[in-house]
C-alpha cells in the first residue's frame, strides 16, 4: 500500500493538484481534498483488460490489426471523443492525417460558444492564479460553479492572496443560476448576491446589463424578471472594482439560448469595463475530459481547433458540419473511432458503422463495437499532460499504480503504424 500526496488532476478542469490518494495494488482511494468529481473518477475500479473483437477476446495485436484493417477500407471516418492526454490528442491527430479522417472532440458544442466569440472579436480573460491573488469583484454568470467545479472558490477565492489584504472583502455575486451549495459564502459568513432568471432571459438580462456598464438608458424597469436597479448596481460594482472577474461555464448556458450570443456580450462588456479605465476580466470554466487538451493541442498543430476533416490531405475546420452526430445521422461517415480515456460513462453514439472504440477500461458500452481497446487513464496508469481552464498551464499528471494498460498515444500509434502496413505506405 502507498500513500501519494500532491496528486495533480485532470478531471475537474482547474488543475487541482493536492489530493491525497492511497494506491493499494490497482485500487486507488483518495483520502484529502477529494470532491465529488475528482474522486469517484480517481477511484473507478478497473474493469476489463482485455481487448475485444465483436465481444470476443483477443490479444492487443490483433485488435490493432482489425481496426486498421476496417480503416483501411473507408473513405470518410470519424474519431470522435478526443478526450485523452497530450500525447494521444497528437497520436489522434497523425492518425487522422493518415486516414483522411474528421477529428471531433465531444464536447465542442459547448466549447464553440467561447471559440466563436475568439474567432470573431477576441476577448481579454484571465488566468488563475490571477484570480486568486487580484480578484475583488466576482461575477458568475448562467452557471453554478460548485456542480462544475466544486473546489473553486476553496482554492482560488477564500485563499491567501498576494495583493488583497483581507479576502474576506471579495465580493460574489451570481447572476442567473443559484448556487447549490454554500462555497461561495466568505470565511467571515459574508454570502453571495443571488440575481436569479430563467435560462431563456439570460441574452436581455446580458444586454442590459452591458447597456448599463455603457451608461446608456434604460426605460424598462425589469429584464428577465430581475430589477434594472439591482443591474445597475451590478454595473456600478464592475466599474469600481480594482480587479473584477466574469466567470461562465459555456455548457452550462443552455441549449437554444443564444449562448453564443452571451458570451460576446459579456466579452465586449469586459472590454468597455477596461475602456473605462478599470480592470476586468474573463474566465470561461472547460477542461473536463480533455476537451481543452484537444482544442490545445490540434490549435497548435493544425492552427485550428478540435474539429477539423483531413479528408482533402490537409486540415480543414468546420465548428458546424463536422460534427459527429449531425455526421453519422446524415449518412455522411463510414467508420467511427471513438477515444475516451477519461470516462467510462461517456460512450459512443449508437451507429450501425463499423466502430472501433478506444476507451477507459470499464466502459460499459450499449452495443458491442467491431474492436473495443482498453487503455489506461492519464494521471492514474500513466504520466502525462492536459490543460486547465485558463488555457495557460499544461498540468503534469502523475503515474499512480501499474495496470498494464497502454496509453491512448501507443494504441492510436500502433494501429497507425499497422494501417500503414496494410496500405504499404512508408
Amino acid at each position: 500500500m502507498t500513500v501519494i500526496t500532491e496528486v495533480p488532476s485532470p478531471f475537474c478542469g482547474v488543475g487541482t493538484d493536492d489530493l491525497t490518494v492511497q494506491v493499494d495494488g490497482i485500487a486507488i482511494k483518495v483520502t484529502a481534498n477529494g470532491c465529488v468529481v475528482n474522486t469517484p473518477a480517481f477511484e473507478q475500479a478497473i474493469g476489463d483488460t482485455n481487448s475485444r473483437i465483436a465481444g470476443k477476446t483477443v490479444s492487443f495485436q490483433e485488435a490493432v490489426i482489425k481496426a486498421a484493417a476496417l480503416l483501411a477500407e473507408t473513405k470518410q471516418p470519424v474519431i470522435g471523443g478526443c478526450a485523452t492526454d497530450v500525447n494521444g490528442m497528437r497520436a489522434l491527430l497523425s492518425l487522422a492525417d493518415c486516414t483522411g479522417a474528421v477529428v471531433d472532440n465531444m464536447g465542442f458544442n459547448a466549447a464553440r460558444n467561447n471559440l466563436l466569440t475568439l474567432q470573431d472579436s477576441g476577448w481579454m480573460n484571465t488566468t488563475l492564479a490571477e484570480v486568486k491573488n487580484r480578484c475583488d469583484l466576482l461575477l458568475v454568470l448562467g452557471t453554478d460553479i460548485e456542480t462544475v467545479v466544486p473546489r473553486f472558490f476553496e482554492q482560488y477565492l477564500w485563499n491567501e492572496a498576494m495583493f488583497l489584504e483581507n479576502i474576506s472583502q471579495r465580493q460574489v455575486i451570481y447572476l442567473g443560476k443559484a448556487p447549490s451549495g454554500n462555497a461561495a459564502t466568505s470565511p467571515d459568513g459574508q454570502k453571495a448576491q443571488v440575481l436569479a432568471c430563467d435560462d431563456s432571459a439570460l441574452p436581455d438580462v446580458v444586454g442590459v446589463l452591458r447597456a448599463l456598464v455603457k451608461g446608456q438608458p434604460i426605460r424598462a424597469e425589469k429584464a428577465g424578471g430581475i430589477a434594472v436597479a439591482d443591474l445597475q448596481s451590478i454595473a456600478d460594482k464592475l466599474k469600481a472594482a480594482k480587479y473584477g472577474v466574469v466567470t461562465w461555464g459555456a455548457g452550462a448556458l443552455g441549449v437554444g439560448t443564444h449562448a453564443e450570443l452571451i458570451v460576446q456580450t459579456v466579452s465586449e462588456m469586459i472590454k468597455d469595463i477596461n475602456d473605462k479605465g478599470a480592470r476586468c476580466s474573463g474566465l470561461p470554466l472547460a477542461g473536463k475530459d480533455g476537451d481543452l487538451t484537444a482544442n490545445q493541442a490540434c490549435g497548435w498543430t493544425t492552427g485550428y481547433p478540435a474539429r477539423v476533416s483531413f479528408a482533402r490531405g490537409y486540415p480543414e475546420y468546420d465548428p458546424f458540419l463536422y460534427d459527429t452526430n449531425l455526421m453519422l445521422a446524415n449518412g455522411e461517415a463510414d467508420a467511427l473511432v471513438w477515444v475516451n480515456a477519461f470516462n467510462a460513462k461517456a460512450v459512443p453514439p449508437e451507429s450501425e458503422l463499423p466502430t472501433i472504440v478506444i476507451g477507459r477500461s470499464g466502459m460499459i458500452l450499449n452495443k458491442e463495437p467491431d474492436v473495443f481497446i482498453p487503455v489506461g487513464t492519464p494521471g492514474i496508469d500513466h504520466a502525462g499532460h492536459a490543460y486547465r481552464t485558463d488555457n495557460v498551464v499544461a498540468i503534469r499528471l502523475k503515474k499512480l499504480r501499474y495496470s498494464g494498460l497502454p496509453s491512448t498515444a501507443e494504441v492510436l500509434t500502433a494501429i497507425e503504424v499497422a494501417l500503414k502496413e496494410v496500405k504499404h505506405v512508408d
